[in-house]
């Protein structure tokens, strides 16, 4: 039997795998979750995907035993694992936004800085990153490991917690302010050093984050088609934004042209309207599954 090149490509379990499950969809590669198997099924014999807390996963990519994975920046820091960032991706359960490690304190309490932590006790799953953030700040305080409800904590049992939020929307209902924002995280496409030194594997690792990103780029993008008289091509063209200049081809009725083009799905609603007023006809919206640059 001819030996194949494998690539073992880590992904985050738990909250973020739906979603990474259905970005992988969109990039091309149908991965299958099985109860009664800790590898799930790729349609890509060349990949070995590995289900893995994202809180571990870059400590899995140092050491070799995968050859790079998807975690988020935050635990790439607080692991301080030394790792390969093959590129950044941009993408969450709730929105579009980049998480954010606050550090939060009830609505009432005294705290109005990291200062005023001074001998105080903060929870948080994030605890080695926190530790160098007061020391950054010299301030000399107890961390301790949340293993969930953090929140509600912050009430009873601690002064101060350090969490994630995208929105600020459930610290709010908890009735929590945000004192101070200890790290921005997105999550990444991590490489162990070795695997990015083979030539084959940094191919298939830059292919799948070429994929990957082209899926993405697409989530906020659709395409338009349109017909138009000819005479009012210049006026439509005015009208439209594109990514680059849209495309423009004959129809076999005498005048008229077609317009294709790919812009932001959120501007759509407005431009449809405007298209309509400028002369354009049989205007078509579809999704797209990649956009690459």
């Amino acid at each position: 039997m001819k030996n194949r090149s494998i690539l073992r490509f880590g992904l985050p379990k738990g909250s973020l795998e739906a979603a990474t499950i259905e970005k992988m969809a969109k990039a091309g590669f149908n991965i299958q979750v099985s109860t009664r198997s800790y590898i799930p099924y790729v349609d890509d014999e060349e990949l070995e995907i590995r289900l893995i807390r994202a809180q571990e996963i870059s400590r899995y990519v140092e050491h070799g035993y995968l050859d790079c994975g998807i975690t988020g920046h935050d635990w790439i820091m607080e692991n301080g694992s030394d790792v390969h960032e093959v590129g950044e991706f941009l993408f969450s359960k709730a929105t579009r936004q980049p998480a954010r490690w606050v550090l939060a304190v009830p609505e009432n309490s005294s705290i109005r800085s990291v200062k005023h932590l001074r001998g105080k006790r903060i929870a948080t799953e994030l605890v080695n990153l926190t530790r160098r953030h007061l020391r950054k700040h010299g301030v000399k305080a107890e961390v301790e490991f949340s293993w969930g409800a953090t929140e509600v904590k912050a009430h009873e049992l601690v002064d101060a917690i350090v969490e994630l939020t995208e929105t600020g929307s459930s610290l709010r209902a908890n009735k929590l302010r945000i004192v101070d924002t200890l790290l921005v995280s997105t999550p990444r496409l991590v490489a162990n050093h070795r695997a990015w030194k083979n030539q084959w594997k940094r191919q298939k690792i830059e292919n799948l984050a070429l994929l990957l990103q082209g899926a993405l780029e697409a989530e906020a993008k659709v395409g338009l088609k349109m017909n138009i008289a000819e005479k009012n091509l210049t006026r439509l063209l005015q009208t439209l934004p594109a990514l680059r200049n849209p495309t423009v081809s004959n129809l076999s009725q005498t005048g008229w042209v077609a317009v294709e083009t790919i812009i932001d799905e959120h501007v759509v609603r407005e431009l449809i309207p405007r298209l309509k007023a400028a002369g354009a006809e049989g205007i078509i919206e579809y999704p797209l599954n990649k956009v690459v640059y």
